[in-house]
């Protein structure tokens, strides 16, 4: 049986701490045949490093990131391979029409209005792609919603929040929204909560769409690494079958 790791960055917010348990234990009873587990790279426990090599079997680690970068592509992948060389590495949960709909309803939730400007605003990174990640999430928002979305950032990359703020009010609308491209509440949630936004919605939190997704992301992988064997020449058996 495969092994699905939920791999967090890790947060000091107790909030935090129980949302991403309440969305692991949604994602367990998404397939109650599944073993899945949860770890982070840092500051909250248990560790990534520690927990895999005592899974037995495949592992398939989703990560609980929204976007690329330094996470992704260089902190994760080391700890992989140093702690469970053999686990299989999925994509970052975004950009994707799931989280378009969680955001959606996010905003909903907090009051949205036709005539409001929207920005997505989220933590932030040095890595361009990662940046551009977010932006394509913009995008996706800006369909859904049938208006502008500007992507916006509380920590790294431009504009910042507060920028993207400033320059939506010089325009029409009445009222700046601003949507979290957040998986929890915690330092990143705090800061756009006091960016002085008009209305600021939650984080995306614990919601069906979002454990369906780690579950999309979970079969993509497994699938690739399958297909990567069989064309190394390894059969069916030897690749491993469905959990």
């Amino acid at each position: 049986m495969t092994t699905l790791v939920l791999a967090g960055h890790g947060t000091r917010s107790a909030r935090g701490e129980e949302t991403l348990a309440g969305l692991r234990d949604l994602v367990r009873r998404g397939r109650r045949g599944t073993r899945v587990e949860q770890a982070f790279l840092e500051i909250s426990s248990p560790s990534l490093a520690d927990m895999l090599p005592c899974l037995p079997g495949p592992v398939v680690v989703v990560p609980l990131l929204l976007a690329g970068g330094y996470h992704v592509h260089i902190d994760l992948p080391s700890v992989v391979a140093s702690a469970r060389p053999d686990a299989v590495v999925a994509a970052p949960l975004g950009p994707h029409p799931l989280l378009t709909a969680v955001l959606a309803r996010r905003l909903s939730a907090a009051g949205l209005r036709g005539a409001d400007s929207v920005i997505l605003g989220a933590a932030g990174s040095s890595d361009p792609a990662a940046l551009a990640d977010v932006r394509a999430a913009a995008r996706l928002l800006s369909v859904r919603l049938s208006r502008p979305v500007t992507a916006a950032f509380a920590a790294t990359g431009t504009p910042s929040v507060g920028e993207a703020l400033e320059r939506l009010r010089s325009g029409p609308a009445p009222r700046v929204a601003l949507a979290s491209y957040l998986l929890a509440p915690g330092f990143f949630q705090d800061r756009l909560e006091s960016s002085g936004a008009d209305l600021v919605a939650a984080p995306l939190g614990v919601d069906a769409d979002l454990a369906a997704l780690v579950w999309a992301r979970f079969d993509q992988a497994r699938l690739a690494s399958m297909a990567v064997g069989l064309d190394r020449g390894a059969r069916p058996a030897d690749v491993g079958t469905p959990a």
